[in-house]
């Protein structure tokens, strides 16, 4: 089952311009062979690799025209699952593209699992784990920046990073193995404690560089979680609708309108804000609006980010200080809005309760103070700028737990070699973090984890 020929959707399902059929595997040729009838009336195996050709699919047993087509012949290895893939290019619509795959599951291909092409690619050696994931990422990224981090992966950057760090610890166990087991050898250098400390420590200095990132790469990946908050009618929900520069909330001078979370992600300066517009926090007698402001409370304890909107034309309320005291100690900027109108807060007492977190003045209904808003999120977050060139981002969760496993056994090694302990047994420590660097990259992990992580790519990739 793992090398039979499979076959899916590869395009959105709905009404569009062109939608793709694709088969990987070594029947694809034949199976389509069977129901496409090329213009030139030759077979596609008689055809070069990597060629497009004009034709339809007919039903072999009726004759009937089923679709006019464009065919995608490839032969591997040169492919994306390096097996032989077919990919039929149809006229968009539910319709015509799933007569086609069932014509195409009806003479030989099975039905592919999701991400299964992708996992393909990844057990016939074309691409590694980390850069197997690094497709999903790619196809989720919300930002130019995101997608670059995404596209660095997936080229191999974070894999080649890897690589070396485990050929470093190899060479150095090897060294220890030569010592322990050829101790009369003079022409090997001896491997002291003071070298399998430097050893150590230069592998220990490489992964604390990659961890640096992780916090900004992790951003990048899944965003920043941005819970927008405030009493009713201080225009949460018109900075939502000035950040998407669309109008997905309803704005109006009602208190209590928004009744719900309402989220979507915008695009800061190349990074992605997942932004929740929640239900101004109050006490209320609305049943509707009282589970709204219970769920304001949940995802406010999930944030990342707060932004807690102030009326510059009111007094500060008690509700406002009690959310000056809910968002204490979490990352937040405050944002003293409507100052189209006549002012009413005290500012310095503002500032006073934010304590080290910024304040910024605007009008939404003007439009001023968003571009001091995006300035303040990139200080916060990025000290001003974001550089996705020349750095390899580490964005995944998994490689971040596993780095700090394999970290932790370096460390490990190091406290051993400096309290004296014998060669042999430092390298339990060395080889365990060898290992755990080895699953980032898929060397020396379970099958049920590949499973599982291909289970979340979409089905057709």
């Amino acid at each position: 089952m793992e090398f039979d020929t499979i076959a899916a959707i590869s395009t959105p399902m709905g009404e569009g311009a062109i939608a793709i059929v694709r088969l990987s595997g070594d029947q694809a040729i034949e199976i389509a062979d069977r129901l496409f009838i090329a213009k030139n009336k030759k077979k596609l195996e008689m055809m070069e690799t990597h060629t497009i050709h004009y034709g339809h699919i007919q039903e072999p047993k009726t004759g009937d025209i089923v679709e006019e087509v464009m065919v995608s012949m490839m032969r591997g290895p040169k492919t994306f699952t390096r097996e032989d893939v077919v990919e039929i290019n149809c006229h968009g619509g539910m319709v015509s593209v799933n007569r086609i795959l069932q014509l195409v599951l009806k003479y030989g291909a099975r039905l592919a699992e999701p991400g299964e092409f992708t996992k393909r690619a990844f057990l016939n050696g074309r691409i590694d784990l980390s850069q197997a994931e690094a497709v999903m990422d790619l196809i989720r990224a919300k930002t130019d920046k995101a997608m670059n981090v995404a596209i660095n992966q997936i080229e191999g950057r974070l894999s080649k990073l890897i690589q070396g760090l485990r050929q470093e610890i190899l060479e150095t166990l090897a060294h220890v193995e030569v010592n322990i087991d050829y101790p009369e050898y003079d022409d090997v250098e001896e491997m002291t404690h003071h070298v399998l400390l430097d050893k150590a420590k230069k592998v220990q200095s490489q992964i604390e560089s990659l961890l640096q990132t992780a916090s900004q790469g992790k951003i990048l990946r899944e965003g920043i979680s941005t819970v927008i908050i405030g009493r009713p009618n201080v225009g949460k929900s018109s900075l939502l609708n000035s950040l998407v520069q669309e109008n997905k909330a309803i704005v109006t001078d009602i208190p209590g309108t928004t009744r719900d979370v309402i989220e979507e992600y915008v695009n800061i300066r190349g990074v992605p804000l997942r932004l929740v517009d929640t239900a101004g926090i109050r006490e209320t007698e609305d049943i509707v609006e009282r589970i709204g402001v219970e769920r304001s409370r949940k995802v406010l304890k999930e944030a990342d980010l707060i932004l807690l909107v102030l009326n510059y034309s009111e007094e500060l309320s008690d509700e406002d200080i009690n959310l000056f005291k809910a968002i204490e100690g979490m990352d937040a900027i405050i944002l003293v809005n409507k100052t189209d109108l006549p002012p009413k807060i005290d500012l310095d007492k503002v500032r006073k309760l934010a304590s080290n977190q910024p304040v910024i003045t605007t009008s939404l209904l003007n439009e001023e103070g968003i571009d001091q808003l995006e300035e303040a999120i990139a200080a916060l977050f990025f000290e001003g700028e974001l550089d996705v060139g020349d750095i390899t981002y580490v964005s995944n969760s998994r490689h971040i737990a596993l780095l700090n496993q394999a970290l932790q056994s370096i460390e490990d090694a190091i406290t051993a070699v400096e309290n004296g302990t014998p060669i042999d047994l430092v390298q339990i420590d060395m080889t365990r973090a060898w290992e755990l660097l080895g699953e980032i990259i898929g060397d020396a992990v379970h099958e049920s984890l590949i499973d599982q992580l291909f289970s979340q790519f979409c089905l057709g990739k």
